[in-house]
């Protein structure tokens, strides 16, 4: 990733926001209909499909910028997700992967085959550094570790 891919990256999330699109409502439709037995893990739907939403966009465009911040936030994140059992990493690539997609969708005339490649290769870091943390965890606590899923 390079400082290219940033500047497209917050390119595209201002045109989304200039559109006054909130991607957060059909993001957490499409994913409620690809999982919909995930739809009781959320207490609030509207509180939690913000705040993923927010550190999903976040973390990827932290990772083009090269933040270091990213690898403690996702280690944190992975950890905290660990109460709600054995999630399937399919459903980490899979939400990341739409976040992609309803980004496109917002951000309309913006959103080209360059912004598009840039955000995928932040997915692909982002996806990678999910499976690395969940990893760590299992190994640094296996006996309070949920079975992972691949």
């Amino acid at each position: 990733m390079t400082s290219t891919d940033a500047a497209l990256m917050e390119a595209s999330l201002v045109a989304a926001a200039d559109a006054g699109i909130d991607i957060r409502l059909p993001l957490f439709e499409r994913f409620f209909a690809a999982y919909p037995e995930r739809r009781p893990s959320f207490i609030s739907v509207d509180a939690a499909s913000r705040r993923m939403t927010d550190e999903t966009l976040q973390m990827m465009l932290g990772l083009a910028e090269g933040a270091n911040w990213v690898w403690p936030l996702v280690a944190e994140l992975v950890f905290t997700h660990r109460s709600y059992g054995a999630l399937p990493i399919e459903e980490y690539d899979a939400f990341i992967a739409m976040t992609v997609v309803e980004l496109g969708v917002a951000a309309g005339a913006a959103w080209d085959a360059e912004t598009a490649a840039a955000w995928m290769r932040s997915a692909g870091a982002l996806k990678a550094m999910i499976r690395k943390a969940r990893a760590e965890w299992a190994g640094a606590m296996p006996a309070g570790a949920p079975q992972l899923t691949e």
